[in-house]
C-alpha cells in the first residue's frame, strides 16, 4: 500500500512538473518569435513579411496538439518584448502593427497623427452609414 502510494504521488509530481514547465516553453517560443520580428522590422522589412517569417517560428516551435493561433502568437511577441526590454530595445513601436490587422506588403503602417488635421470633421455625418 505504502509503496502504490509513493509511485502514485511521484506520478503526481512528474505530471504537475510538466504542467508547470508550459508557460516556460511559451515564453521560450515568444522570445524566438519576438527576436525574429523585432530584427525584421529593425532591418527595414515590412510588417507583413516580418510577422509570417515570426508566426512560421513560433509556430514551427510549438510542441502542442493544437497549432498556435494568430492572435496567441501576437500575445507571446507583446510578453516577450514588454517583459524584456533591455534585449528588444525599440520594437515596441513596432507591436501596435501585430494587433491592427495590416494586410498591405511592402507598405508601413503611419503611426504619426497630423496635428494640423481634425479627425472628427465629418464623423457626425457617417456615423450611422452602414
Amino acid at each position: 500500500m505504502a509503496m502504490q502510494r509513493a509511485q502514485l504521488l511521484s506520478a503526481l509530481l512528474i505530471g504537475l512538473s510538466g504542467v508547470v514547465a508550459l508557460p516556460a516553453a511559451a515564453n521560450e517560443v515568444g522570445r524566438k518569435g519576438a527576436e525574429v520580428y523585432c530584427f525584421m522590422r529593425e532591418s527595414g522589412n515590412p510588417h507583413n513579411v516580418s510577422w509570417d517569417a515570426a508566426y512560421a517560428r513560433i509556430k514551427r516551435q510549438g510542441s502542442g496538439l493544437f497549432k498556435t493561433s494568430p492572435k496567441h502568437a501576437a500575445v507571446l511577441i507583446t510578453e516577450s518584448v514588454v517583459t524584456d526590454r533591455k534585449t528588444f530595445g525599440n520594437c515596441g513601436k513596432y507591436l501596435g502593427a501585430l494587433y491592427s490587422g495590416a494586410q498591405i506588403v511592402g507598405e508601413e503602417i503611419d503611426t504619426d497623427v497630423n496635428e494640423g488635421s481634425d479627425t472628427r470633421a465629418d464623423s457626425s455625418s457617417d456615423r450611422y452609414s452602414y
